[in-house]
């Protein structure tokens, strides 16, 4: 079958910064490759339509309420369903080289036994976010957020996070952070695009894993990006509540202290580096 594009592309918006989404819009209609992009709009108000619109290739879709990152993207993911190649699940508060579309995409092309390839990220300062990472037990998400005792926050990030690792090649990881993931579009419509019971935060360790049941997902970092990374349940009680909750969803589905394949797959992950 012949697609009508290289790539589709999602980006949900929630009271979004104008600037931000139109800087975002421009650099990914600068790619060579054949493209349309997919904003869906879970604000209150379509404010950002009438200065979006304007841009070739660009469909705005309001959704006239909140349904949370899994589910806005999944409008989207079901429109590119026999329509692309690969698709791109992108946050706007990133920035990056519209030259690394190109990269990535021949990369996929010639690696059909990849699913999920998620780039370089770099924080605003210059350092490295930890955006590659093993799934996560229980303890790494309460010690991360209720313990204040940093040697022991370290210790068990260390290896979560894989912060003995340069960053510098390719490897297999269960969870990749959901700012910008390219995914084979076949491969999103097997799994049925996200798991719309996380409103917000954990969906992406849930659609990494899925995935990497049946193909790899890499982290590559030949191309960079860099992102904003708000952090914004740290600072936000309502957000944090969020957070918690999807956490108690994700545990649930997938286990919490016995989930044996979790073990499994992270063990195998951590032999890459051995090599």
């Amino acid at each position: 079958m012949i697609m009508t594009y290289n790539l589709t592309v999602s980006i949900v918006l929630y009271k979004s910064k104008t600037a931000e989404v139109i800087k975002v819009v421009e650099t990914l209609l600068m790619s060579p490759l054949h493209l349309t992009i997919f904003l869906v709009d879970n604000s209150p108000t379509q404010g950002l339509k009438e200065k979006l619109c304007v841009f070739p290739n660009v469909e705005y879709i309001y959704t006239g309420k909140n349904l949370g990152f899994g589910a806005g993207h999944n409008i989207a993911i079901n429109r590119s369903k026999n329509l692309s190649e690969f698709h791109l699940i992108l946050n706007s508060d990133v920035v990056f080289e519209a030259n690394i579309l190109n990269e990535i995409y021949t990369f996929m092309k010639e690696h059909p036994e990849v699913g999920l390839l998620a780039p370089k990220v770099y924080n605003a300062d210059g350092t490295i976010q930890f955006s590659a990472k093993l799934l996560p037990s229980p303890a790494n998400l309460i010690v991360r957020r209720f313990i204040p005792i940093k040697a022991i926050k370290e210790r068990m990030d260390k290896r979560y996070e894989f912060k003995f690792f340069t960053f510098d090649s390719i490897i297999e990881a269960p969870f990749l952070m959901g700012c910008f993931l390219f995914i084979n579009t076949k491969v999103l419509d097997e799994i049925s695009g996200f798991d719309e019971r996380f409103f917000m935060y954990t969906e992406d360790i849930d659609l990494t894993r899925r995935i990497q049941e049946n193909y790899k997902t890499i982290y590559y970092p030949f191309v960079s990006i860099c992102h904003a990374h708000g952090r914004g349940s740290y600072r936000n009680p309502k957000l944090l509540l969020y957070h918690i909750g999807a956490a108690f969803k994700y545990f649930n589905k997938w286990g919490w202290f016995f989930d044996k394949k979790r073990k499994v797959i992270n063990a195998r992950t951590l032999e890459q580096f051995k090599h």
